[in-house]
């Protein structure tokens, strides 16, 4: 059950209807995503701060929050750029980003209602500084795609502990979630 990051990326590009179009626009606007950055990352974390758990998972460690707000940033620049034409670098980049939010404990149940709170925040400021509503949208899209990578983080590595330690198949687990899934 391992997942292909660059595999991965080309499917959710696929899925959300990322295209050639988006990527360009993206591009285009990259030094307004680099201007507006910071300023997202204080939405970003302002929500986070008003959740306990969050709080406390985020001041676990001296400086935590310093080391994630510049994350975040460059991160949200990363959107904009592709790193490599939204490539590669930019999925295995994605992948790592995803397995990191598992190992520090940052749950699905608060990376959703965050990504949403970027987006909407990300849709305010394009509509304020008189950007194009596609732009919007690229950003949603490409927001869409990170979150799916993250959220698959914890499919995979919760299916790997899983099997590991049960040395069950890979057939059996998937019977065993379906047959759980359709009792629920």
């Amino acid at each position: 059950m391992t997942l292909e990051p660059h595999t991965f990326m080309t499917t959710m590009e696929k899925r959300v209807s990322f295209t050639e179009a988006d990527k360009a626009l993206l591009m285009s606007h990259q030094s307004w995503g680099q201007e507006i950055a910071s300023e997202m990352a204080d939405h970003f974390y302002a929500y986070l701060g008003r959740d306990a758990e969050m709080d406390a998972i985020m001041s676990a460690k001296e400086g935590r929050i310093h080391r994630l707000r510049e994350t975040f940033i460059q991160w949200f620049h990363e959107m904009f750029t592709g790193m490599d034409n939204w490539g590669n670098g930019y999925a295995d980049r994605r992948w790592r980003i995803g397995l990191v939010h598992v190992q520090i404990g940052i749950g699905p149940q608060h990376v959703v209602p965050a990504m949403a709170t970027v987006v909407n925040e990300v849709g305010k400021r394009t509509k304020k500084d008189g950007k194009p509503e596609e732009l919007r949208d690229a950003l949603g899209r490409i927001c869409m795609i990170d979150l799916a990578f993250i959220e698959q983080a914890y499919v995979e590595v919760s299916s790997a502990a899983v099997l590991k330690e049960t040395g069950w198949t890979e057939g059996l687990f998937r019977r065993l979630i379906a047959t759980g899934a359709g009792s629920m």
